[in-house]
Formats: structure tokens, C-alpha cells, sequence
């Protein structure tokens, strides 16, 4: 019985999101924060960050890849990132008929956290796997909430009003399942997760300066080596591999979107030399950057 009703709340999202991405492949609504996307054949692996978000696949499958670990996603399990995180993801099951579509709703950790004093203290005390990134099982009620935000597209005069409070109900929702746990302790204060979430904020800002492991771990209020663990088990990576992520991607970016070049964007982000900057780029992205931009344009 469950099972039919998340097929038929997932078939009525997919209608609205297939309706409101003709010829393109991302959406951004009118309500903030939430995101539609679609695909009509399968893709390659890419990198991105992923934002602090709830992922729903409502027609497909996708493939978000952190580390060595592989989350694949469909109308049955949704992802949750609790941190800004690398990563590289693929489209697995989509065409032309039934396109891949999906539905991204970013997560208002403030907004998380007033909620999570709302939580049982017995669920405030649970423990969580250390990892940023995970899977849950999609719910007719979390579903439902989601529907009604998406439908909320069709009254812009109440989105004002109704769509934080539709919102909240979808943080609740994710908080109070069985993989809310991760998300609480990302948002609890003086939790390691907050802390590291924080040194993560900061980087982002000041990912093109030079990293001091010692100055993040003071920020986060940490031993090195807990930092440098704690960071590691949330993101599967060190501090210095996720700037140097954070570099390459926003060098491509000014490379494909600004038409700049190799040399100049390298510069930009902090590298000091070119010809490290191009094999570390060749090494993530598969190609050098002038065959990489080239590939981008043909």
C-alpha cells in the first residue's frame, strides 16, 4: 500500500517537474531554494559540490559518488548532504520517454537548528554515522509535504507565506526519520559536525588563500588530529583535497563561463604554478584544460 502511494505522489511531482523544464535541464523555481532537474539519457560521471540539500529522484536514477562510496538514488530513497561536499555525480536510468527528474529543496541549517529543540531529547542524544552524505527511505508523508511545495508553484501569491512553513514540515520530516540523526548532529551547537560544517563555510570563501590545517583546526575549536579525523570522516577527504577541489572547480568555471584562460584562471584560485594546476586539473576532470574547454564547445 505504501509502495503505490509513493508511486502515485512521485508520478504527480514528475508531471510538475517534466512541465516546468521543457528544453532545459535545470530549473530554478520561484520559490527559493528548490530546484528541478532533468535528463534525457543517461550521463557521465561529473563534478560539482553538492550543496546541504534534500535530492528526491521522481522519475530514474542518479548516482552521487564521496570517496570511495557510491549513493545511488530513485523514487524509493532520497539523499541528504548535511555539509558542502565534492563530489561526482552521474545520471543512471533516463531517455527521451521518461526522463530523469528530480527535485532539489536546499536545507536552512538556522532553521534545522530551531527545529532540533523541538526533537524528543532521546533522539537529540542518538549517535550518527560520521558522514556527510546519505540515503534515506522516501515516505508518503515526506512526499506529500513536497507535492504541496511543488504545487505551491501554481499560488505565487502564497508563497510568501505558505512556502517557509511548508518547508519546516520537510526539514521535520527528515529530521524525525531514521537517518535524521546525522542531520542533528550536524546541527547541534558545539557538536564536531557544526564545527567542521563552519571551517567548511570558510573555505568556500577563502578556498583561492593559503591553508593553514593548524588556523582551521583553532576555528573549529579542535586538536589538529581531531580536526583533521573528524573533517576527513564528513567529507572523505583532507582539508588540503578539498581546496584544491573547490580550486579546480571554480577554475573551470571561470575557464567555461568567462572565457579565461588556463594560466589566468590557475592564478585566480591560488595556484602559483600553471603546470601543477594542469595536472591536477588533468587528473580530476580527465583532460587537460585547453582539451577540456575545447570538448566543452564542440
Amino acid at each position: 500500500m505504501q509502495e503505490k502511494v509513493i508511486q502515485s505522489l512521485s508520478a504527480a511531482i514528475a508531471k510538475e517537474v517534466e512541465r516546468r523544464t521543457q528544453g532545459v535541464d535545470w530549473c530554478e523555481t520561484e520559490i527559493a531554494g528548490l530546484d528541478f532537474y532533468r535528463q534525457s539519457a543517461p550521463t557521465s560521471c561529473s563534478v560539482c559540490v553538492v550543496e546541504p540539500s534534500i535530492a528526491l529522484v521522481v522519475q530514474g536514477a542518479k548516482a552521487m559518488t564521496l570517496g570511495e562510496q557510491t549513493f545511488r538514488y530513485d523514487p524509493s530513497r532520497f539523499l541528504i548532504t548535511s555539509l558542502d561536499l565534492p563530489a561526482k555525480m552521474q545520471v543512471l536510468e533516463a531517455s527521451e520517454e521518461a526522463p530523469y527528474l528530480g527535485v532539489v529543496i536546499k536545507l536552512d541549517l538556522a532553521v534545522m537548528s530551531d527545529l532540533m529543540l523541538q526533537t524528543p531529547l532521546t533522539m537529540q542524544k542518538e549517535t550518527a554515522s560520521d558522514q556527510g552524505m546519505i540515503l534515506g527511505a522516501t515516505t508518503p508523508k515526506l512526499l506529500g509535504a513536497i507535492s504541496r511545495l511543488v504545487n505551491l508553484l501554481d499560488e505565487p501569491e502564497s508563497i510568501a507565506v505558505l512556502a517557509p512553513l511548508i518547508k519546516r514540515e520537510i526539514y521535520w520530516r527528515v529530521l524525525m526519520s531514521e537517518q535524521g540523526a546525522r542531520l542533528r548532529q550536524i546541527v547541534s551547537a558545539g557538536s564536531h559536525g557544526l564545527r567542521i560544517a563552519r571551517t567548511i563555510e570558510w573555505l568556500k570563501v577563502h578556498y583561492d588563500q593559503h591553508l593553514s590545517v593548524d588556523s582551521l583546526a583553532d576555528m573549529a575549536r579542535m586538536s589538529k588530529s581531531t580536526f583533521h579525523h573528524h573533517f576527513r570522516q564528513l567529507t572523505s577527504m583532507s582539508p588540503l583535497q578539498y581546496q584544491k577541489r573547490l580550486r579546480l572547480l571554480e577554475a573551470r568555471r571561470l575557464m567555461l563561463g568567462e572565457d579565461i584562460d588556463a594560466s589566468a584562471a590557475a592564478y585566480r584560485v591560488g595556484y602559483e604554478s600553471p603546470s601543477q594546476f594542469s595536472r591536477e586539473y588533468s587528473r580530476l576532470f580527465g583532460a587537460s584544460p585547453k582539451k577540456d574547454v575545447a570538448t566543452h564547445w564542440q
